[in-house]
């Protein structure tokens, strides 16, 4: 048997071996011990008795004899057994927030997310009738919006490129900068003295602003949460969204405006947003959102054009881009043909639209979960072209028609909203199933998807500009059901391909491979497979 050697410890330094699992906090304290030992503990009371310690180490450190001291009143015993003789470890159980589908180093992220959508989202629903109320004919409102979407899309563009050269997290703060500056511009020098041509371009450049911040995020989300959960994270990304634009931030706005007045309502938005901003930026620290996502010597060029050849060399992304631009192009026109529909023709008041307004997209809220994770269960396609493209089809001549049949009758509205809320969310699981598609080519897969959401903003009130003269609000109606329907077609197309489903395979055991090893606290092991992936 061989002789056996004795450790001595300070007792805080024991204690630390049982708060965590890292071999790192022993390293300082580990005089005498080989170079690389991977601790694993447990503990066990024996009280009134004593406490008694079991500290397994590496089966390449010679077996410790126990020592016995007197302290804190106790008596306690320290055992060094080899590893073998102590049970395996379990994996850390999953937190709350991995067992509701939110990757837990990013949880903060999300809920600083929704904040700044609140705060995004507090103009949606009256900013057309107000500048409509104060002298600005319909025709310039509707140019404001169009012009406002183009740099939304061209900012939803950029977050991807941007993030694979800085990270998320510098693009996220460069947008949150954005956004709260030209705010500042718009309301103080465009608003409150009523200068169109400022209106129109602080707000133009305000909206740069939250696409860096919202889709920097959602790059940072691609390239931190493994394949399996994908498909929920992005459902929780769009749950954020939507949540604050317009859902709450409509439902805000709606009772603040008779207690405050619009204009102090407008400032409010610009409180909401930098808390949130703030809160995501300041308390998310997961390491991936800070690094360059491009290999390393990629030059700046390179990562732009990548993120437009991307459309060319991997076609799906242009179709997933070209669905993308539609999911949300009616929900962005309504936003400018709506107001005045329901208070001059159906007859509800600005706070009942407002309020009709949060209702259908609570709804959307609420099934952006439901798609999301029926996704990962059913089929990412199945769900976007028969929930978001067929449903979008029927839902949206229903949000017109019906609540004329029943004309002033909020709750007939309020249903029908709901159901057109609900298929626009169908379409989140494209923001899972394009980086399968793309796998190797997250960021600019995604950045592609970016660029369609973006284009939304601008190609729903272009539709309006272009068609209302001639069709009027019936005639946009269907335009919109006929360009859902294609959306289903195309939907149709996005299959991933073999080797796009070896390549995630691949990932996928890595990301089992690195569990199983931080379980075992194979710190090396670990770190290894990090590295390759």
């Amino acid at each position: 048997m061989p002789q056996t050697r004795c450790a001595f410890f300070p007792q805080t330094h024991v204690l630390r071996l049982f708060m965590v699992r890292s071999p790192y906090w022993l390293l300082p304290f580990r005089r005498g011990l080989p170079s690389e030992p991977y601790f694993s503990t447990r503990f066990r009371s024996e009280r009134p008795f004593g406490i008694t310690r079991r500290i397994a180490v590496s089966q390449h450190i010679p077996h410790f004899g126990g020592i016995s001291r007197q302290n804190d009143g106790c008596l306690c015993k320290e055992e060094y057994l080899p590893l073998k003789q102590t049970d395996s470890l379990s994996p850390p159980p999953a937190s709350f927030a991995d067992r509701l589908g939110i990757p837990a180093p990013l949880f903060w992220g999300f809920v600083g997310l929704l904040f700044f959508m609140i705060g995004d989202g507090v103009e949606a629903g009256y900013l057309a009738p107000y500048l409509e109320g104060h002298g600005t004919s319909a025709g310039n409102t509707a140019l404001l919006f169009t012009i406002y979407g183009v740099t939304v899309s061209i900012s939803a563009w950029l977050s991807g490129p941007l993030s694979d050269l800085w990270g998320p997290k510098r693009v996220m703060w460069i947008g949150l900068a954005i956004w709260a500056v030209f705010e500042v511009i718009f309301l103080a020098c465009g608003v409150a003295v009523n200068s169109y041509p400022i209106m129109l371009l602080a707000y133009s450049l305000r909206g740069l602003g939250y696409p860096l911040f919202t889709y920097g995020f959602l790059v940072w989300i691609a390239a931190a949460t493994p394949p399996r959960q994908l498909g929920s994270a992005a459902g929780w990304f769009w749950f954020a969204f939507s949540g604050g634009l317009p859902t709450l931030g409509s439902l805000f706005a709606s009772f603040a405006i008779p207690v405050i007045g619009e204009m102090a309502t407008f400032w409010s938005s610009l409180g909401m947003v930098v808390f949130g901003g703030l809160l995501a930026l300041l308390l998310t620290r997961e390491p991936t959102g800070s690094q360059r996502l491009a290999a390393p010597g990629t030059p700046a060029k390179e990562i732009f054009f990548s993120s437009i050849s991307i459309l060319w060399r991997e076609p799906k992304t242009f179709v997933a881009m070209v669905v993308r631009t539609i999911n949300t192009s009616s929900e962005y026109a309504f936003l400018v043909i709506m107001p005045t529909f329901f208070t001059k023709v159906i007859g509800f008041t600005l706070s009942q639209w407002l309020q009709l307004l949060s209702i259908v997209f609570l709804s959307n809220i609420l099934v952006n979960l439901f798609s999301g994770i029926s996704a990962d269960k059913f089929g990412h396609r199945e769900v976007v072209a028969f929930g978001g493209g067929i449903g979008a089809a029927i839902m949206v001549p229903a949000f017109y028609y019906v609540p004329q049949m029943f004309p002033g009758n909020f709750m007939i509205a309020a249903i029908v909203g709901a159901l057109y809320g609900a298929s626009l969310a169908a379409f989140v699981p494209l923001s899972g199933l394009v980086p399968q598609i793309c796998p190797k080519e997250k960021a600019a897969a995604l950045s592609a998807l970016g660029l369609g959401a973006g284009a939304s903003t601008w190609v729903g009130p272009a539709i309006v500009t272009w068609f209302e003269s001639w069709h009027g609000v019936e005639g946009i109606i269907w335009i919109f059901s006929g360009l859902y329907v294609a959306s289903a077609l195309m939907t149709m197309c996005l299959t991933i391909s073999p080797e796009a489903r070896r390549y995630l395979k691949k990932i996928s055991e890595r990301e089992k491979q690195k569990r199983a090893a931080a379980a075992r606290g194979d710190i090396a092991e670990e770190l290894s497979l990090s590295k390759q992936s």
